[in-house]
């Protein structure tokens, strides 16, 4: 019988349950660049020897493995973690092995027979010689004269103090016997993306809609224009919709109408014309190099420009003509509308993933994404990205970040779960989700809870906006006023990246196309908006002191921290974030009825917090820039959503200076 042995069975180290880990190792878990990431792994072996581990990592197109020494926890779990400096993939692992000097040691320390104590540091000997012949230098010369010290005839007392010893010991760390290390098989892998994957803020506009003069088309050198606006309301991220050539043919009108007139605009998702389609940028806006002074402006006003990716056609965009088996047809030959019944996109053709010629098609929607980053976007929000494949999301996102590792991918999929995680595991950077439709304290609490502490944070970073130009909710539609401020203060707090429809979100356009739809009157997919950007109304200055709250709050620019606090009132939320050391801390409480006031008891968790429950401490309120002393776990909190619908607290520590008074960090 012919038997079947490993290929070395005298690895005594099992390693298990190695995380952060996505799917057993399938996907990547995220970071960004100058992040941690902290692994723990369960590590055991037979008897009662001693174990090390080891966490290694390194880039994954570098050679070179760096490792850190593993601490010990309960139940056999170990923990270290290492920093990714640089924009990339690294690879991690974790080996462990039984450390024959640790456990001579272990035993020693309890042997009280001398002859026991003398024969085993004869044995101990015999470890430290190997060790001096895998040293080298000084240490190989240092070891072998301690080797020689433990078979001395020295007094055992003498001889164990060396066995004690801190040089010992350090030495023996340095040069121990890894010949029968074990090692976690799947190297597992993590990208690095740039901060903005992380924290930011985005605001779309349509170019079109720049114009100072209504009633006229906007172009690229009017977004300029914008720029001064948007960035001093403290954005990051200016997104803007397709700027590609927009169809006749099935144009859409005002409110979706199915006839359009001949001066409509017609939707930017309608991609493609008789005048160009992706590689190409709609003549009324510009031209190409007009496209990236904008670009180079923008980047001079710190706002990084964004680009939507619609992988979709107009009917007569070129594509249609020149690769028709890139598109489905109906039996009567003609190409099959985009439809989600009873929806119907006449004005649009989507491409066919499951055509025979896969991967020419591949291979073209890839080079869009190249072209434009070579005319310098760095940004992509991708339209619909589940209504196409996903092995192909998987490949076009590790191309372009193999040779572009900054760029980032917002993927605008609202929808099932398992796709929006599906999605974000395949690569993309950010996501959108549920949180337009998360309205009760209930909801929000159970859906950030989810997002921040379930599987899905080692890989799914959510974008928050309250509403998008496909997207009125009924919340909005409904609560005026300060229903806008509430959900602007929830994305901006609960999320460390969000984004606004703007101007109209700032300028509370809130009038639906009809009763029981989240469609826009007048939507502005279909038509050219004038906005008045100096209305008295406006909520730019509030939108600014979101922003610069959340610049000034590193808690605020991560997603992990997020804690919820009770409040005895269902219509209030209250929830904290803290960096890691504790030195930053901001309360949120928000008033969720935009209606009423409402008032309740805050119960907070005071000495996690670093404060000492037996005196005051204060609270800074920094919309409004008040401060209030509070005392213990429990306070009151009353809110007019009039006047101010939320509190952004920074709790801050009451100290003793060395003239005896109060001071607050």
């Amino acid at each position: 019988m012919t038997r079947i042995f490993p290929e070395e069975g005298r690895q005594r180290v099992m390693i298990e349950a190695v995380s952060p880990q996505v799917d057993g190792g399938r996907f990547p878990i995220k970071r960004t660049v100058g992040e941690s990431v902290v692994v723990e792994a369960r590590a055991f072996a037979d008897g009662h020897d001693r174990l090390r581990c080891l966490l290694r990592h390194r880039r994954e197109d570098g050679a070179l493995w760096h490792e850190t020494p593993m601490v010990p926890m309960i139940n056999d779990r170990w923990r270290a973690e290492f920093t990714v400096p640089d924009l990339g993939r690294y690879l991690y692992t974790v080996t462990g092995w039984v450390d024959g000097f640790l456990s001579w040691l272990h035993d020693l320390e309890r042997r009280t027979d001398p002859e026991d104590i003398r024969v085993a540091l004869l044995m101990g000997a015999e470890l430290v010689a190997r060790a001096a012949d895998r040293a080298v230098g000084d240490d190989a010369q240092t070891l072998a004269r301690l080797a020689e010290a433990l078979r001395s005839e020295e007094d055992l007392q003498t001889r164990v103090a060396v066995a004690m010893s801190t040089e010992l010991g350090a030495l023996m760390e340095r040069y121990p016997d890894r010949s029968l290390a074990s090692v976690e098989q799947r190297e597992l892998v993590v990208t690095v993306e740039p901060e903005r994957a992380r924290f930011g803020a985005w605001y779309e506009v349509f170019p079109r809609s720049c114009s100072m003069i209504p009633g006229t088309h906007g172009t690229f050198r009017d977004c300029e224009k914008w720029l001064p606006y948007i960035a001093g309301m403290g954005f990051d991220v200016l997104y803007l919709p397709p700027i590609h050539p927009i169809g006749r043919s099935r144009r859409k009108g005002p409110n979706n109408a199915l006839m359009a007139g001949v001066d409509d605009p017609g939707s930017p998702w309608a991609i493609g014309s008789a005048e160009g389609g992706h590689l190409s940028v709609h003549p009324a806006l510009g031209t190409l190099e007009d496209f990236r002074s904008l670009v180079v402006c923008a980047r001079g006003h710190g706002l990084e420009l964004a680009l939507d990716i619609a992988f979709q056609c107009a009917p007569d965009h070129p594509y249609v003509a020149e690769h028709p088996a890139w598109f489905r047809h109906r039996p009567d030959g003609s190409v099959q509308y985009a439809e989600n019944p009873p929806k119907k996109y006449q004005d649009i053709y989507p491409f066919d993933f499951e055509t025979a010629d896969w991967q020419g098609l591949w291979t073209e929607l890839e080079g869009i994404f190249r072209f434009w980053i070579e005319q310098g976007v760095q940004i992509f929000r991708v339209d619909n990205p589940h209504t196409k494949s996903f092995a192909f999301w998987e490949w076009v996102i590790a191309e372009i970040k193999r040779d572009f590792p900054g760029t980032i991918f917002l993927s605008e999929a609202f929808a099932r779960p398992a796709v929006l995680h599906g999605l974000a595991k395949r690569g993309f950077s950010q996501s959108y989700n549920y949180f337009p439709w998360r309205n009760t304290k209930q909801e929000l609490t159970a859906y950030f809870t989810e997002l921040t502490r379930g599987e899905g944070k080692e890989y799914l970073r959510p974008n928050l906006w309250p509403a998008t130009p496909d997207i009125l909710p009924e919340y909005l539609q409904f609560g005026g006023r300060p229903a806008f401020m509430i959900r602007a203060t929830l994305a901006a707090t609960l999320g460390a990246s969000y984004g606004i429809y703007g101007p109209a979100f700032e300028l509370v356009e809130n009038r639906p196309q009809r009763p029981g739809t989240e469609e826009y009157l007048d939507s502005e997919k279909y038509q050219i908006r004038h906005w008045d950007l100096g209305r008295p109304d406006s909520l730019k200055d509030y939108l600014a002191r979101l922003n610069r709250i959340r610049r000034e709050n590193p808690a605020l620019q991560f997603d992990k921290g997020l804690r919820f606090h009770a409040v005895d009132n269902d219509e209030m939320l209250c929830f904290s974030k803290a960096t890691d050391d504790g030195g930053n801390v901001v309360l949120v409480v928000v008033n969720l009825d935009p209606v009423h006031v409402q008032s309740g008891y805050v119960q907070l968790p005071v000495e996690e917090f670093g404060l000492d429950p037996g005196h005051p401490y204060q609270v800074h309120d920094l919309l409004s820039n008040s401060r209030h002393l509070w005392h213990g776990a429990r306070n009151y909190v009353a809110l007019d959503p009039q006047a101010g619908p939320a509190h952004i607290f920074r709790l801050r520590r009451r100290l003793r200076s060395e003239h005896d008074f109060d001071y607050y960090l």
